[in-house]
């Protein structure tokens, strides 16, 4: 009985709410909204050195990111010889893939791609939560059915997380941070093995 007892509580804690488990304090439950400042101008070309590391596969080349219109983003991944290795379109809600190399050509590639790029490039974000943590103010959103939580510092966006079943699934770092470009953004899947690492090499 004891042993029981012990299994559920353990049970219980770790499956508690990625906010309870990481001690984030609940500021306010009031709806807003946060913008994400990051590939909103459509006047750049938002350029990137980037390698993508998938199981024991590694591709390295120049990720290119541009917003074309208000809702709309293309995305296209290249070798440094110009080769594309795949190429897709984001418009709202609706996702296509207009090319990807057969290498490439995974479904479950393909989907976390889909959702990760998503995260990139989404600029409003309906706000049900918001929280404090140091010097942090974390805001939780959801995208896809999927909730993310979006890390402030000083009014500016530098992590965001998805978290499920209170654990952290996917982790986005955005570092070196000027005139709302990100010079390195780091991805990194802590349920697959998945990682992507992107150097600014914008004008």
């Amino acid at each position: 009985m004891r042993f029981l007892l012990i299994s559920i509580y353990f049970i219980l804690v770790s499956c508690g709410s990625y906010p309870k488990n990481q001690n984030f304090h609940l500021v306010s439950s009031a709806s807003k909204n946060i913008v994400n400042p990051y590939f909103s101008d459509e006047s750049i070309d938002y350029v990137y050195k980037t390698s993508i590391d998938i199981y024991n596969n590694s591709f390295g080349g120049l990720l290119i990111i541009k917003k074309v219109d208000k809702q709309e983003h293309r995305i296209a991944f290249t070798t440094e010889m110009g080769n594309k290795l795949f190429d897709f379109s984001f418009n709202g809600d609706s996702f296509k893939v207009n090319y990807i190399l057969d290498e490439l050509n995974k479904k479950i590639l393909i989907n976390m791609l889909n959702k990760d790029f998503k995260v990139l490039i989404t600029e409003n974000l309906h706000v049900s939560n918001s929280f404090t943590e140091d010097n942090n103010r974390i805001f939780e959103s959801t995208i896809n059915n999927k909730k993310y939580y979006y890390y402030f510092n000083k009014n500016q966006l530098t992590q965001v997380v998805r978290a499920n079943n209170g654990k952290e699934k996917v982790a986005f770092l955005f570092l070196e941070i000027s005139d709302n470009i990100a010079e390195q953004i780091s991805i990194k899947h802590n349920n697959i093995k998945l990682e992507i690492n992107l150097k600014s090499i914008t004008q």
